[in-house]
Parts: structure tokens; sequence; C-alpha cells
């Protein structure tokens, strides 16, 4: 029995028959960088995250990205189950935004799999169904919520224990659904209300509680 299938978060349950079957795969270690695939792609396997974290995003005809969702472990990607089950290409591009460790599930053993094990059927649709609400979430955020309130959250959920955002302002643009520019600006205007000091490459929060404060 392969390794990986011991640490594949989400397939515990999944019955001796589906492990021996997925036994003869094996898992594919890929650099940060790494894209696993783009627009226009066709979509041949379940892409199964074991380690790490990979974010899919979506250009629009302006050149402008946004961050759709990320997969980590235990999690799936609806661009690939859609991919195979409705036999689209893909539309959106992956990247690995750290080391990570994949497993490629063919489409023919996807399906086999999907129809004859109750527990990885489970596990397909109950991911694919949260996956969904967080690009719910996503369309919320950018139809509804001001830039500058999903810039102050993205800042407070990306800060790490000494209030570092280690982001570009293009890295927290794309994050939100917005141009470089604005959130230069907006970032400007926090950091002459003394809420955040900017840096080369990062941003520094000064005053969280004021963030904090900002948003509704």
């Amino acid at each position: 029995m392969k390794d990986w299938i011991h640490r594949a978060i989400g397939l515990e349950a999944l019955d001796r028959q589906s492990q021996d079957q997925l036994a003869s795969l094996n898992s594919l270690n890929l650099p940060l960088g790494k894209v696993l695939f783009r627009p226009g792609d066709e979509v041949t396997g379940f892409v199964l995250v074991i380690a790490g974290r990979v974010d899919v995003y979506l250009t629009g005809h302006t050149g402008r990205e946004i961050l759709l969702y990320s997969v980590s472990p235990g999690e799936t990607c609806v661009q690939t189950t859609l991919g195979l089950l409705g036999e689209e290409d893909y539309s959106a591009e992956a990247v690995a935004e750290t080391d990570i460790e994949v497993v490629i599930i063919p489409k023919p053993l996807f399906l086999d799999l999907l129809a004859s094990s109750a527990p990885f059927r489970t596990f397909v649709f109950h991911a694919f169904a949260s996956r969904l609400q967080s690009i719910m979430h996503v369309l919320e955020q950018v139809a509804f919520i001001k830039v500058e309130e999903r810039l102050i959250s993205i800042l407070l959920e990306r800060s790490d224990e000494s209030g570092l955002v280690h982001n570009t302002h293009q890295e927290l643009a794309t994050a939100i659904g917005t141009a470089r520019e604005v959130v230069s600006r907006r970032l400007e205007l926090l950091g002459r209300k003394g809420l955040v000091t900017l840096e080369r490459g990062n941003i520094q929060i000064t005053n969280q509680a004021g963030l904090e404060s900002l948003i509704s």
C-alpha cells in the first residue's frame, strides 16, 4: 500500500477495494511556482493534494487576475471535478504556492471509483460542495463589499504574529479581485492614518485594532 494513501486527508474511510485500486499510483513532488494547468488544457485526471497548497486563478480579458480559491490537503479543485464530469477544458490556471505533493487519479479510474465506492463519492461531492461555498463567498466579497474592507480583511488574515504581511501590492490585488493601483492607493491612505507601514514586498500592520474598527 502506497504511503500517500494513509496521508491523504479525507480518504480515511475509503474501502479496501478502492485503496487497492489507488495503490498503483505514485505521488508527485512539485516545486513552488509549478503550473498544474492553464485555460484550454484538457482535464485528464483528478488532482488530489497530499501536502502544500495550490491556488487557482481566473484571468479576465483585461489581463486582471482574481484568486478563485486555494486547494489544500482534504480539499478538491472545482475546475478539475467539473472538467471530469462535464468534459469541459480548464478555464482557469492552477499554480503551486508552496512545494507540493499531489496524486493524479486518471479519469477512467476516477469515474470508476465515483460509480463503485460510496466513501470516495462522498469525499468528492462533500469537498465539491464546500469549494462551491467558498467561490460564492468570493463573488459576494467582490460584488457587495467595498475594496477597502476587502483589503483590510486580507491584511488581517495574512498577517503573521508580528503583524507582518508577506505580500506585494499585486498579490493582494489578485486576492481581492481589483487592480494593483487601487490597492496601492488604499495602502497609502491606511499608511497616512498610521494603521500600516509600507515596506518593499511587505506590509507591517501597526494598529490592528484601528484596522478592525474599519470593517463593518
